[in-house]
């Protein structure tokens, strides 16, 4: 058996970052590593390096149910490490412990990031494959994680966001009172980790009492080949809540800190079969009433912004 013969099997890549992540245009390069418990003959040892992008879901129920799948092939890169002598002949490899490098260019283009979700998917994988004589080819399959740059010296990124919205409420002896909110945020662009500051001022002249809320939200949208399908899936990534307003009053110069995840997935915005993309949702809470709401559409990126690149 393979396992009895080959042990201790290991692929590695050498880290360009301390995130260990790879981007377009860059080299891929590590080892592939294993324990050889007898004399073996070797075809060829190769890798492969695949991307690909597939989304599915269902929808209805029993004969009016339907399922939506499509796949996109976004990366297929082949190299050889090992490979048979002039002459045809396997490569005698000595038993003990065997190191071979690899690399591989990544082509410079637009790919999407790395991404999982519960209607999809954007996969990275290197398959290393031994092929040897009168056996099965065996394959060995690790996840390589890439990062689509943002481009950071977009003005829109540095640009901050503002806005405001009201509603009347009405009371039980119908006299209506105004809520109101005007709310702003220093950029568009953020890191993963990084506090959002929201600056508000908060009006109540209704005789309620209201509660400022602000929700970090994640959509993630699936479409089928022809785009014409679609699927959204919003997650809540993070809330805060501010101290509540009471009636006929006002909250001005008020600040809230959403965190935003460190763990986040970055925006994808560039990818046929699926997107994902970040809001805020700032809203005023009262009871038997619907929330006076505002949303602030944020971008997540993997590269700092600096002010000077608006210059």
């Amino acid at each position: 058996m393979f396992e009895k013969t080959f042990k201790d099997f290991n692929i590695n890549f050498n880290a360009l970052n301390e995130s260990n992540t790879f981007s377009s245009g860059e080299l891929v390069t590590g080892q592939v590593s294993f324990e050889l418990s007898k004399l073996t003959k070797i075809r060829a040892i190769t890798i492969c390096l695949k991307g690909k992008a597939d989304v599915h879901w269902s929808s209805g129920s029993g004969k009016k149910k339907r399922t939506y799948y499509a796949k996109i092939d976004l990366l297929n890169l082949k190299s050889v490490i090992l490979q048979e002598g002039a002459v045809g002949r396997e490569t005698i490899v000595p038993p003990g412990r065997h190191v071979y490098p690899f690399s591989c260019q990544l082509p410079h283009g637009n790919f999407p990031s790395s991404f999982r979700g519960p209607h999809g998917q954007v996969l990275y994988n290197l398959t290393v494959a031994i092929d040897r004589p009168w056996h099965i080819t065996k394959d060995f399959v690790t996840q390589m994680n890439f990062v689509h740059h943002v481009a950071s010296n977009q003005p829109e990124l540095m640009a901050s966001l503002s806005g405001s919205n009201s509603m009347s409420v009405c009371s039980l002896s119908c006299t209506s009172g105004q809520i109101t909110m005007t709310a702003s945020i220093e950029k568009k662009g953020f890191l993963r980790g990084e506090t959002i500051r929201i600056f508000c001022d908060f009006g109540n002249a209704s005789s309620r009492t209201v509660t400022p809320k602000a929700k970090l939200k994640q959509k993630q949208k699936y479409f089928s080949r022809e785009g014409i399908q679609r699927r959204l899936f919003v997650k809540n990534l993070n809330s805060v809540t501010g101290l509540p307003i009471s009636a006929h009053s006002s909250e001005t110069n008020a600040e809230m800190l959403l965190n935003i995840p460190a763990d986040s997935t970055l925006t994808i915005s560039n990818c046929s079969l699926l997107q994902v993309h970040y809001e805020i949702e700032l809203s005023l809470c009262l009871r038997a009433s619907p929330n006076l709401i505002m949303l602030f559409p944020i971008v997540l990126c993997d590269l700092p912004l600096h002010p000077h690149y608006l210059g």
